[in-house]
C-alpha cells in the first residue's frame, strides 16, 4: 500500500500540500485530479523521490518498485523495439551473462530467473504495447533519432507500461497521443495489474481507467470511490450538505449572541449568558465551500455570415509536393455551424487537411471554392512554443489592437481570464493553460467564419475543458475539431469525419463503434460499457447524443436569434436618442428654431417609448433563451 502521511510542501514560500493524507490500496487504479496549478505534478515528483517534503513522510512496501516515464525523449540509434527492451536492464544483464556463463549451476540459475520473469515473451509484449501506441512493424525497426519529440515521448511510455513496475505513477499521459492510442492506453490500465496514480485531466479516461479519484485541493487530499463522474456528483452532494451545515451553524451562533447581547447585563442571567459564551468560543465554524470560479471563454461571432457552404472541395489533393500527396480525392463541403471532428492517427494527414482548410497549403490538384471570402482561425498545440518567452499577453493585444484603448485591451484579455498582473506576465511565466488560453483568444479575435482547433485540451483542467465547450457550442461559426479527448468530440462534434488510406471521407458510426474498431484492429476484444446514473449498464448511443446536440443548437436558434435581434434594436434606439440629446443640448435651438425643437423633442419621447418596449422585448428574449438553455 501507498501512504502519504501528513505530506507538507512549500514552493517560495506559498503552501502547496498541507498535512496531506492518503492510502492507495495495492492494485488500485486512481485518478490524482485538481485545478491547474493545485500542486499535482508536486506531489508526483515527490512520490519520485526527486524533491523531499518540509514534513511528513511517504511510505510503501520494501522492494516495491516505483515506475515513472522518463522526462527525457529517448534517441540514438537503438531501434524502438531494442530501446523497450533493454528498459528491462535484468532481462537485459541476464541475457548478456547467459551468453559467456560456463558454470552449469550458474546457468541454471539465469534460466530458472529468466522464466520466473517471463523473458522469453518479452519481445512479443513490448511490441504489443508499442503497436497500442500507434507503431507498426516496421517502424519499431527503426531508429529512435528517426522520430520527433512527441513520438519519442510515446516510446518513452511504452518502455515504463513494459517494466510493469509496482507503483505506476503517470502525468498526463495522453498529452503525446491521438485518440487512437488514448483509446488503447485505456484498455491497457484497466488490465495493468499492479498500483497506477494518474493525474489527467481526461474525463472519459477517468470514468473507465480507474477507479478511485483523489482529489488535491487547497493542500489536502481526499480519496472518493468510482470515476470523475461519480466523484463530481458526489462532491458536489458533499458541498450541498456542508452548506447546509454551515446556515445552521450560523443560525444557531446568531441565537446564542443574541441571548448573550440580551441578557450578559442582568445579574439573573449572567452565569447563563457566560455559559453560552464559552459555548460560542468552542464552536468551530463551517467553512464556507468556494469553488475557484472556472473564467469562460468568450469567441467573437462572426463579423459578416456567408451562406452555406462555406468551403466545397472538389477533387482536391494536399501534401508537400506535387509528386508526393498525402491526401487526395478530396470531395467534400463545409456548412455554417458545422461541427466536425476529424478521426485517424497521427501521420495520416489530418493536420495537412486543416493546414488546406486554413489556407496554408494550396491544393495540388482540385478546388477549394470559397477560401477567398472565409476567414479561418486555426489553433495548433506546436504553437505555444512560438509564443515569445519575453512579451507579455498585453502586448500581444497592443499588436492587434494598435488602436484600442488600455482600457479596452485589457477588457479583452479579462474575457479570457487574464487579471491585470496576468496581463503584464511573461508568456515564459504564464502555465500551460495560461498559453493556450492566449493562443485561443488570438485565434479567435477576428470572429473567423471557421475555427479548426487541433488538440486545444492538452493543458487545461476538467473544468476548463467544460468551458470550451460551452463557448464552442454558443459559436456560430463552423468548428473543426482534432483531440484526443473523446469527451470534448462527444459533446462537440455533429459530424465525423476520418482521415485514412489517403484521403477523408465522412464516418458513419459513433464514436463508441470507432472505438471498437481500433480494439479489434489492435487485438483487443471486449465492448466496454458505460455506467449510467442508476448503476445500470448501458452501451451510449454516441449518434444519438450528436443528433441531441445539434437538435439543441437548432431549438435555441430561434431564441438567440430573437435575443441579438432586441439586443441590436436596444442598441441602436439608445445612439437615437443619444443623438437626439446631443441636439436639444444645445440651448441655441430653442431661440433660433422652436418648432424643429418642439418636434425632436416629441420624437425623443416617441423613441423613449420604443426604447422601452425594445428593453422589456430584449429581458423577455434573454430570459427564454437562458430558460431554453439551462434546460429547465
Amino acid at each position: 500500500m501507498l501512504h502519504i502521511n501528513d505530506l507538507t510542501y512549500r514552493i517560495e514560500g506559498r503552501l502547496i500540500l498541507d498535512a496531506a493524507t492518503a492510502a492507495i490500496p495495492d492494485g488500485h487504479k486512481v485518478g490524482l485530479v485538481g485545478r491547474n496549478g493545485a500542486g499535482k505534478t508536486t506531489l508526483l515528483r515527490l512520490l519520485k523521490g526527486e524533491i523531499a517534503p518540509d514534513d511528513g513522510s511517504i511510505s510503501t512496501p520494501r522492494n516495491v518498485r516505483i515506475g515513472h516515464v522518463a522526462q527525457e525523449a529517448p534517441g540514438g540509434d537503438a531501434s524502438l523495439i531494442d530501446w523497450v527492451l533493454d528498459a528491462d536492464t535484468e532481462r537485459a544483464s541476464l541475457l548478456a551473462e547467459a551468453e559467456h556463463a560456463t558454470d552449469p549451476h550458474r546457468i541454471a540459475e539465469i534460466q530458472i530467473r529468466l522464466t520466473d520473469i517471463d523473458a522469453h515473451s518479452a519481445p512479443a509484449r513490448a511490441a504489443q504495447i508499442l503497436s497500442g501506441l500507434g507503431f507498426d512493424e516496421a517502424a519499431q525497426r527503426r531508429t529512435c533519432r528517426e522520430f520527433s519529440g512527441g513520438w519519442r515521448m510515446r516510446v518513452a511510455l511504452a518502455a515504463i507500461l513494459f517494466l510493469e513496475p509496482e507503483v505506476l505513477l503517470l502525468d498526463e499521459p495522453t498529452n503525446y497521443l491521438d485518440l487512437e492510442g488514448t483509446l488503447w492506453l485505456e484498455t491497457h490500465l484497466k488490465s495493468y495489474p499492479h498500483t497506477v496514480l494518474m493525474v489527467s485531466h481526461d474525463r472519459d479516461l477517468l470514468n473507465r481507467a480507474v477507479g478511485s479519484i483523489l482529489h488535491l485541493d487547497k493542500g489536502k487530499l481526499t480519496v472518493y470511490t468510482g470515476g470523475y463522474d461519480d466523484f463530481e456528483e458526489t462532491r458536489r452532494e458533499k458541498q450541498r450538505l456542508d452548506l447546509k451545515l454551515k446556515k445552521k451553524q450560523d443560525d444557531q451562533r446568531k441565537h446564542l449572541q443574541k441571548f448573550i447581547d440580551r441578557f450578559k447585563a442582568k445579574a439573573s442571567k449572567a452565569s447563563q449568558a457566560q455559559s453560552r459564551v464559552k459555548a460560542l468560543a468552542k464552536m468551530q465554524p463551517i467553512a464556507a465551500q468556494v469553488d475557484d470560479r472556472v473564467v469562460p471563454f468568450l469567441f467573437p461571432q462572426p463579423q459578416k455570415m456567408i451562406a452555406s457552404p462555406l468551403l466545397r472541395l472538389e477533387g482536391a489533393s494536399a501534401g508537400y509536393g506535387a509528386d508526393k500527396p498525402i491526401l487526395t480525392k478530396l470531395d467534400l463541403r463545409i456548412d455554417q455551424d458545422d461541427r466536425i471532428a476529424l478521426l485517424g492517427q497521427n501521420g495520416n494527414g489530418k493536420s495537412t487537411f486543416a493546414k488546406l482548410i486554413a489556407g496554408r497549403l494550396t491544393p495540388l490538384t482540385g478546388k477549394v471554392i470559397g477560401a477567398q471570402k472565409v476567414d479561418v482561425g486555426y489553433f495548433a498545440q506546436h504553437q505555444l512554443d512560438d509564443l515569445n518567452p519575453n512579451e507579455t499577453p498585453y502586448e500581444y493585444m497592443l499588436k492587434i489592437m494598435p488602436d484600442a484603448t488600455e482600457a479596452q485591451r485589457r477588457t479583452r484579455l479579462g474575457t479570457f481570464g487574464f487579471s491585470a498582473a496576468k496581463a503584464d506576465t511573461k508568456c515564459s511565466n504564464l502555465s500551460g493553460g495560461e498559453k493556450a488560453r492566449l493562443l485561443l483568444a488570438l485565434t479567435a479575435f477576428f470572429g473567423p467564419h471557421i475555427l479548426i482547433l487541433d488538440e486545444p485540451t492538452n493543458h487545461l483542467d476538467v473544468d476548463s475543458r467544460e468551458a470550451l465547450i460551452r463557448a464552442l457550442m454558443e459559436f456560430d461559426g463552423a468548428v473543426i475539431l482534432i483531440s484526443h479527448d473523446r469527451h470534448l468530440v462527444e459533446a462537440t462534434a455533429d459530424r465525423l469525419w476520418i482521415v485514412k488510406d489517403g484521403t477523408v471521407r465522412t464516418y458513419d458510426g459513433d464514436m463508441e463503434s470507432y472505438r471498437n474498431e481500433l480494439l479489434a484492429e489492435r487485438g483487443t476484444k471486449g465492448r466496454d460499457k458505460v455506467r449510467d446514473r442508476d448503476d445500470g449498464e448501458v452501451i451510449v448511443n454516441r449518434t444519438e447524443q450528436r443528433r441531441a446536440a445539434a437538435d439543441r443548437r437548432a431549438e435555441l436558434a430561434p431564441l438567440k436569434k430573437a435575443m441579438q435581434a432586441a439586443e441590436k434594436s436596444v442598441e441602436k434606439l439608445s445612439a437615437d436618442i443619444a443623438k437626439l440629446d446631443a441636439v436639444l443640448a444645445d440651448a441655441e435651438i430653442y431661440t433660433k428654431d422652436p418648432a424643429k425643437a418642439q418636434k425632436l423633442a416629441l420624437d425623443r419621447g416617441a423613441i423613449a417609448k420604443q426604447l422601452a418596449a425594445a428593453e422589456e422585448a430584449w429581458l423577455t428574449a434573454s430570459e427564454a433563451y437562458e430558460l431554453a438553455d439551462s434546460g429547465v
